[in-house]
């Protein structure tokens, strides 16, 4: 698995461009990098959810995980303690900016995560996207309680976490009359819950949705589901910038994959 994504890297790198937005000839593309990918971000919001994470580095208490997906590498299933999910689980900070930057543009009326953990992400894309309700799906029960406690720390109110399998709890918060501008995909690391999690947003995504996930070079079987979703014939636009892929449905741009470095 580590040689698997050593050699993807070492890929991405050679074939990635464009780190400023120079040289797109795409404006939708070019705003998006230059503006969006490198807008700063309010560093209060950053201090907030960065010691979180800390205190929750710091968190020795072992609690019961169902972990409901693909599991983890670094951790056993069953008993684990929060300060090994708080290290190996949530996005680093470089992309809880990403997020946040993301939500601040696209999140309104509603931002949809799938796998919460403890909740770094959700509080990144809540703190920026605040004009957003942030429906957030943890599959752990012990999990979701320590995420809860977070958003209270940091004070958040526009998040509602729900608990239970993506499948079951998916089309409750995602329909016609309900169109998400921001979905993050963090969950569940297999080719086929992906590809299906993926298609019932794409059938209710709206124009405007912009679906991000992560991970997509953590397995052969999820690139092999990042490349059928870049064929998907409803996206427009999508963007490799190795951990994370993004999938845009806007209309009236020029259809194409890009590999951005970040």
């Amino acid at each position: 698995m580590i040689f698997f994504r050593a050699t993807k890297y070492l890929k991405y790198i050679l074939l990635s461009r464009h780190r400023k937005g120079h040289g797109i000839h795409s404006p939708f593309v070019f705003d998006l990098v230059s503006r969006i990918f490198r807008n700063k971000i309010d560093p209060d919001i950053v201090c907030c959810i960065e010691n979180i994470r800390k205190k929750n580095i710091s968190d020795q208490r072992k609690i019961v995980v169902k972990d409901l997906g693909s599991g983890s590498e670094k951790m056993e299933s069953g008993l684990r303690k929060v300060s090994d999910i708080a290290k190996y689980s949530p996005v680093p900070r470089k992309y809880g900016v990403l997020l946040s930057n993301m939500a601040a543009e696209f999140g309104s009326p509603l931002i949809v995560e799938l796998g919460t953990s403890l909740g770094i992400s959700t509080m990144y894309m809540a703190k920026s996207g605040t004009a957003a309700i942030v429906n957030t799906i943890e599959g752990s029960k012990a999990i979701s309680e320590i995420a809860v406690e977070n958003f209270k720390e940091a004070g958040l109110d526009n998040i509602r976490i729900f608990t239970g399998s993506f499948d079951e709890i998916m089309p409750e918060i995602i329909s016609g009359n309900n169109k998400p501008g921001l979905v993050f995909i963090d969950g569940n690391h297999r080719k086929e819950p992906l590809i299906r999690y993926f298609k019932q947003i794409e059938a209710t995504a709206g124009s405007k949705t912009v679906v991000i996930i992560d991970d997509i070079y953590y397995s052969g079987e999820m690139l092999d589901a990042w490349n059928e979703i870049k064929n998907s014939s409803k996206a427009s636009v999508t963007i490799d910038i190795f951990r994370m892929g993004i999938v845009f449905f806007r209309q009236g741009i020029t259809r194409n994959n890009y590999i951005i470095r970040y």
